[in-house]
């Protein structure tokens, strides 16, 4: 929930507050174009609490209130699916999401099959790095070895469930009847790595992963990641935003560097965002960038040439100020 408190200038300076919900109570006065952030509170929907999305979710409201005159927090969620949901249902204002599935939002198409969703971009930020990770007892070496295995395809609604199902899929499996597909969070993914009780995982986010570092130096050689990268054709049919890319050996301690399918993060809003505040909270963040590096190193790969690359969701009129037009 938000309350917006906008500055409007009558003969005096009145402020008028908005209630819950996330509805803004009134339009911005006057010419938007100064880069300032309006007065009031924003709420960041972020992801599983053992996730990148979280971290850096909770340094980027930590950076807006110590920098504009924004009061953030950052919520713990399911993530992406979920995110824009609400997001559009005004219970947040700032939302994080895998690319692939704010272009399904916007285009109406998956999760929102037939109900495009009006959400816009700040800004894109760092890549999600597809790491598939198995029981080495578990006989799997490819996606397709998943049938009749025990898979944590991600929390519900969230952007991982949207790419472990794809995965599946473009490996000819059925995910609703061919794998017996756990739809958990991170935490409880990693319990079930360590008792045995799953034969993998599927899980997109930043690198390092906190709890997928838990598990590789846990069970050491109990686990291993997969290439998926053969099924990359399948998914770019499903969606272009997809690429290849690689979980560089040094961040979980493995043996080799693993060839993987990566897709970016957008961080998202509502049409009705105000303007400065939306050039704010953008230009803040790469301002700051160095700071929220030292949250997690994830973000050193928000680039600012890549930044406005958030096509087919359109970027929000405030980030265009932030990138000077």
């Amino acid at each position: 929930m938000r309350s917006w408190r906008v500055p409007v200038a009558v003969l005096a300076v009145a402020l008028v507050a908005a209630g819950c919900g996330g509805k803004r109570a009134a339009e911005e006065s006057g010419p938007a174009a100064a880069c300032e952030a309006h007065e009031g509170r924003i709420t960041i929907a972020t992801g599983n609490s053992g996730g990148v999305y979280y971290v850096v979710g909770g340094g980027l409201a930590k950076l807006i209130s110590d920098n504009t005159k924004l009061k953030a927090t950052a919520a713990e969620t399911g993530a992406s699916v979920q995110n824009i949901q609400q997001l559009a249902a005004g219970d947040y204002d700032v939302a994080f999401s895998l690319a692939d599935t704010a272009a399904d939002a916007v285009n109406g198409k998956g999760a929102f099959d037939g109900k495009p969703q009006q959400v816009q971009a700040l800004t894109r930020l760092y890549p999600n790095y597809t790491q598939v990770l198995v029981r080495t007892s578990s006989g799997i070496d490819s996606v397709a070895d998943m049938k009749g295995k025990r898979i944590s395809t991600g929390s519900p609604k969230s952007g991982t469930e949207v790419i472990a199902n794809r995965l599946l899929t473009a490996a000819g499996l059925d995910p609703g009847t061919d794998v017996q597909a756990q739809r958990l969070d991170l935490a409880k993914t990693a319990d079930g790595m360590k008792d045995g009780s799953l034969d993998g995982l599927v899980w997109s986010g930043g690198l390092p992963t906190a709890q997928i570092t838990d598990l590789t130096t846990s069970l050491r050689d109990q686990v291993k990641f997969i290439d998926v990268t053969p099924l990359l054709p399948k998914l770019k049919e499903v969606n272009p935003v997809y690429d290849k890319g690689t979980i560089p050996a040094a961040s979980y301690g493995q043996p080799a560097d693993v060839p993987t399918v990566v897709v970016p993060n957008l961080l998202l809003v509502r049409a009705d965002f105000p303007d400065g505040s939306a050039c704010a909270v953008t230009r803040l963040l790469f301002d700051r960038k160095s700071e929220l590096e030292k949250v997690h190193p994830a973000v050193r790969d928000v680039v600012k040439e890549k930044a406005a690359l958030t096509d087919p969701v359109p970027l929000h009129a405030g980030s265009l100020d932030a990138f000077g037009g």
